[in-house]
C-alpha cells in the first residue's frame, strides 16, 4: 500500500497560515508616528507636563519621561517615544 500522496500534504499550509495573521496583528497594532510634527509634538508635551507624566529639566534643557525614566532634549523623539511606550503597555496589557 502506497504512502499518502505529498501533494496532498497540507502540513505546512496552517504555519504559513499562523505567520500571516500574526503579522497582520503585528502590523494593526503598530503606532503610526510619521504624523508627530513639532506642532503637535509640543502640544503631546505640554499635556504630559501638565499630567505630570515629563518633567521638563531647565538647567539641563532635557525632558524626562517620569514612568520610563528616559531623558529626552527633543519634544519630538519624546512625543514619538511616548506614542510607542503608550502602544507597548496597552499591548502588555492587552495580553494580560
Amino acid at each position: 500500500m502506497p504512502g499518502p500522496d505529498p501533494h496532498d500534504d497540507t502540513s505546512d499550509d496552517h504555519e504559513q497560515f499562523e505567520k500571516i495573521l500574526l503579522a497582520q496583528d503585528r502590523d494593526a497594532a503598530s503606532v503610526d508616528t510619521a504624523d508627530v510634527d513639532d506642532v503637535t509634538a509640543q502640544r503631546l508635551v505640554s499635556d504630559l507636563v501638565d499630567e505630570d507624566v515629563v518633567t521638563p529639566v531647565p538647567e539641563d534643557q532635557v525632558l524626562v519621561h517620569e514612568p520610563s525614566g528616559t531623558t529626552f532634549n527633543s519634544s519630538t523623539q519624546l512625543a514619538v517615544f511616548h506614542r510607542g511606550w503608550t502602544a507597548g503597555c496597552d499591548a502588555d496589557a492587552e495580553g494580560e
